[in-house]
């Protein structure tokens, strides 16, 4: 078999691998997302860092449920609206992976949504929910 037989296999298994860690969702968590907007710092995790925040600014601030006193710094996560109060608020197609920089209780930015178990930076917030709403209900899992 040649290499470049062998290189498409190995894809699609990738692939397969991949849509089936992604789908299983007996892995998945459902709760709450609001979202903040700048200025972002201090955080609770990394404080004025400006390293902290991926260049994508794909980010969050973790609400009570997923703090765990801290240990929820650093954590990234899978993150995809599945409902809102108005319909077609979600873009159910889009997922976004974030990394939890800050606890929400304390962010410098008032969330949208109080005890919201995740708060979403306006990025990623956009991403998969239509920004005028002020939270959305959400499916998410760690990375």
């Amino acid at each position: 078999m040649s290499q470049s037989q062998q290189v498409v296999p190995r894809c699609l298994s990738s692939i397969l691998v991949l849509v089936t860690l992604l789908l299983r969702p007996c892995d998945a968590d459902v709760g709450t997302a609001g979202h903040y907007d700048p200025p972002y710092t201090p955080t609770a995790c990394f404080g004025y860092d400006p390293l902290q925040f991926p260049s994508s600014f794909l980010f969050a601030a973790a609400g009570e449920g997923i703090w765990d006193n801290g240990a929820a710094c650093g954590r990234q996560y899978w993150v995809r609206c599945i409902s809102a109060d108005r319909p077609k608020t979600c873009n159910p197609a889009q997922l976004v992976q974030v990394r939890i920089v800050d606890r929400a209780l304390s962010a410098v930015s008032r969330s949208s949504s109080d005890r919201a178990t995740i708060v979403l930076s306006k990025t990623a917030f956009q991403a998969i929910a239509n920004p005028s709403a002020s939270s959305v209900n959400v499916e998410f899992v760690q990375v």
